[in-house]
């Protein structure tokens, strides 16, 4: 059973009180001129149903007002529902609902210091990653300006230092236009139908010389005999596994191994692991390895050079497609990342 409304209880009460009031009032009046009779019950009733609408007509539009004006008071509620149901006799509704501004609020404001705190990061390490082949272009540039443009030998090898130097300005500023790209939508994907072993086999091409020089071993966990055809965009799939298994020999053991396997996730999908036996990622940084340059090991990694971003282009991309990317790693043992692709009928 509903609860009786606090307006009505106070209208009850109220009405009650006046009506037994001016009773008692007229019937002293009327036995003191001796007319006291039965019309003084009747005079009762009629005064207490009329006192009750009154008063609760009366209550109804004070708390109206209140209401309304801290409707409007806080723009951002519907004042607008007001005229829909008569939310306006029962305060419990709109101390809910201010509550329930007043945590939106606290939520609003704290995803708001979040994203400053990101953004003040994120400037910081775009500062740093482009200062850095900045300094070092200029560096060179100024040393052969101040004479060492005639030295054949120190001219060469400075300029080339400098190439390098702008090539990696223009590696970051690559990067950092695709993942652009992919968050506003601009970045059409092109879907076809490929073999991802033939893929993989060909990365694996690609990287061999970089892996033999810390003589890591990159393998399949199986033998696959038979194509796996999948659905997606070729190129942009060959990015994603070239980042990972570039991230896996640079952060991997000498003499390790980075090993892949596929395998069947559910009837249309199937899910790519690339393992290694590396550093591994402390859970603390887990969560946070596919930010714009973020470095789990800022030293390490600098050394080792790219750009900062090919994890969280790795993200984009995988993201694009509709699937999912995920990451196992545990200090000193080892990582895995795995997405799924979309399986071609």
């Amino acid at each position: 059973m509903q609860k009786i409304k606090k307006t009505y209880k106070f209208a009850i009460k109220t009405a009650l009180y006046i009506s037994i009031s001016l009773t008692l009032l007229l019937s002293v009046f009327l036995y003191v001129i001796e007319i006291l009779n039965a019309h003084v019950l009747l005079f009762g009733v009629l005064c207490y149903f009329i006192c009750f609408f009154i008063i609760q007509y009366r209550v109804e539009r004070f708390i109206y007002r209140r209401v309304k004006k801290i409707y409007d008071d806080l723009t951002l509620l519907e004042s607008t529902s007001l005229t829909k149901q008569p939310i306006t006799t029962d305060m419990a509704t709109l101390t809910k609902e201010i509550d329930k501004y007043a945590k939106d609020k606290k939520l609003e404001i704290e995803t708001l210091k979040i994203r400053e705190e990101y953004r003040k990061e994120f400037i910081g390490n775009v500062s740093h990653e482009l200062k850095t082949p900045l300094f070092t272009v200029q560096g060179y540039l100024l040393t052969l300006i101040d004479g060492a443009i005639n030295d054949k030998k120190i001219r060469d090898k400075y300029l080339n230092r400098a190439n390098k130097g702008v090539e990696r300005l223009i590696y970051i500023v690559k990067d950092l236009d695709m993942i652009t790209k992919f968050e506003a939508g601009d970045l059409r994907l092109n879907f076809t139908t490929f073999d991802i072993v033939e893929l993989i086999k060909s990365v694996f091409d690609l990287l061999e010389m970089k892996a033999a020089k810390k003589k890591i071993t990159l393998t399949f966990d199986a033998n696959y005999k038979k194509p796996i055809l999948v659905n997606a965009d070729m190129e942009r799939i060959q990015q994603v596994l070239t980042n990972l298994i570039v991230n896996s020999i640079k952060y991997g053991r000498e003499k390790g191994t980075t090993e892949i396997s596929i395998e069947n996730l559910i009837k249309n999908k199937v899910i790519i692991r690339i393992t290694d036996n590396g550093e591994g990622i402390a859970e603390t940084n887990l969560a946070r390895v596919f930010e714009r340059f973020y470095r789990v090991d800022k030293s390490g990694s600098r050394k080792e050079g790219g750009s900062g971003l090919g994890l969280s282009i790795v993200k984009h991309i995988i993201e694009a497609h509709d699937e999912k990317i995920y990451i196992e790693s545990e200090l000193d043992v080892g990582s895995e990342f795995s997405f799924s692709l979309e399986k071609a009928e």
